[in-house]
């Protein structure tokens, strides 16, 4: 319907720019930017679906879609709706930039996350 098509495409782009990120050891950039891939996702099965959804959170986008998500899913749309924010920001953290308090552990985490959600979103 519409725009799905453009929005499941540029969550593609914005796990390609995570898997980067990753690669370069940007863990906060590459955290963030699982994050828009899975939201993006997640607004083209919504709009494929006939529905406008708004917000930045994934679980809610996610439990909006399904009334019972697989519960994986759920935590990976969990995992990253607690990168959204502090991935971004210095204040978020006691001490230091945004970018010195990721691991790769985490972005690998994350970006394992958005693929699970945008092939689920792609499968619908």
């Amino acid at each position: 319907m519409g725009r799905a098509d453009d929005w499941l495409s540029q969550a593609e782009h914005n796990l390609n720019h995570a898997r980067h990120s990753l690669e370069m050891g940007d863990y906060a950039w590459a955290c963030f930017a699982a994050h828009q891939a899975a939201e993006a996702a997640l607004k083209g099965a919504h709009l494929r679906r006939g529905t406008i959804a708004w917000g930045h959170a994934t679980t809610w986008l996610l439990t909006q879609l399904c009334s019972e998500p697989n519960p994986e899913l759920l935590d990976c749309a969990r995992y990253l709706d607690r990168q959204y924010i502090p991935s971004r920001y210095p204040d978020a953290h006691p001490a230091g930039p945004a970018a010195a308090n990721y691991t790769q552990k985490e972005a690998v985490e994350a970006v394992r996350c958005a693929e699970a959600i945008l092939h689920f979103c792609k499968s619908l």
